[in-house]
């Protein structure tokens, strides 16, 4: 019997030390996913991951922060629940299996890392275009034989929307 009563789980990534446009969309992208009732989860840091877990704290969501530390006090301050792994980056492919939909904007090598395995794994994986990083360079691609869909591009938050209310 399916569970209708699990909310549907969001990993967004990107750069820890994102530029304020890059944090302010992924605000503005933890707004929607709060919104949408859904629950967001990060690594738990800074940048992408904090700025997206701020927007979805003060929107009501429920923000979980994996972190790749072993202190809870780590995590950035709107993480609601945090999962403290002590593996360092091996903790992305936590942060990847706990998704639904994985959301990437910019990133460097943590971000492709994260990407890769969401493929690997079947994650729906979506990418903001016009912020840099893995997120530019990855958007309307196939990464390999695993499988034939795209990763998909948006380059708007209204194109987001629609995609996260299906």
């Amino acid at each position: 019997m399916k569970n209708n009563y699990r909310l549907k789980q969001i990993t967004v990534i990107g750069d820890s030390d994102a530029p304020k446009e890059t944090c302010d969309i992924s605000y503005r992208i933890g707004k929607i996913i709060a919104e949408l009732g859904y629950t967001l989860i990060t690594g738990g840091r800074s940048g992408v991951m904090e700025y997206a877990s701020q927007g979805a704290f003060e929107n009501g969501g429920l923000t979980i922060g994996i972190i790749p530390s072993v202190e809870l006090k780590d995590a950035n301050k709107w993480c609601k629940v945090v999962i403290p792994t002590g593996i360092g980056h091996a903790r992305n492919v936590l942060t990847i299996l706990s998704a639904d939909i994985v959301i990437a904007i910019g990133g460097a090598a943590g971000t492709l890392s994260e990407v890769c395995l969401a493929w690997i794994h079947n994650k729906q994986i979506i990418t903001m275009s016009g912020y840099g990083g893995w997120s530019d360079k990855l958007g309307n691609s196939v990464l390999d034989h695993r499988r034939s869909e795209k990763i998909y591009e948006c380059k708007n938050l209204e194109d987001l929307t629609k995609i996260l209310e299906k």
